[in-house]
């Protein structure tokens, strides 16, 4: 069965929304587990997932703290994640940047297959944002479930 990590960051609650939205769509898909959390004790428990979805809000023109030290420990420890699928989404006052830096690491750093662009919010996440989530979740679910 198909493994999907959803790792967020939310200070605000936005970011958040945006995740439990991602997470029922990918839920929607039968044969699917998917786990939720917002925090991971090991950067080395990114290898037990088929696909990561980041969920990561900028804040002061950089992506959540958690996110660089979970990167820089998945680099020290060697982690790789060639050929898994990432996606990356979150919420934004005046600038979006982190969520292409997050998209950079994934590519650069972890050798995954990273869907373009980024889903954003501005601020509260409205209806058609949290529907475009929902569809991202189910998209990369029956992407998963339909790998030889």
């Amino acid at each position: 069965m198909p493994k999907i990590l959803i790792l967020y960051y939310s200070r605000s609650g936005n970011t958040e929304k945006m995740a439990k939205a991602v997470t029922e769509g990918a839920q929607s898909v039968a044969g699917t587990i998917v786990e939720l959390t917002y925090h991971l004790d090991d950067a080395s428990d990114l290898t037990n997932f088929d696909a990561v979805i980041m969920g990561a809000p900028t804040y002061r023109k950089e992506m959540p703290i958690d996110f660089k030290n979970l990167f820089e420990e998945a680099s020290a420890k060697g982690v790789t994640l060639k050929g898994k699928i990432g996606a990356v989404f979150g919420s934004y006052g005046w600038d979006a940047v982190a969520p292409p830096q997050v998209i950079a690491i994934m590519q650069d750093q972890l050798g995954m297959s990273v869907m373009e662009p980024p889903l954003l919010a501005k601020y509260i996440p409205d209806g058609p944002t949290l529907d475009a989530c929902k569809d991202l979740g189910k998209r990369i679910a029956e992407t998963l479930k339909n790998q030889p």
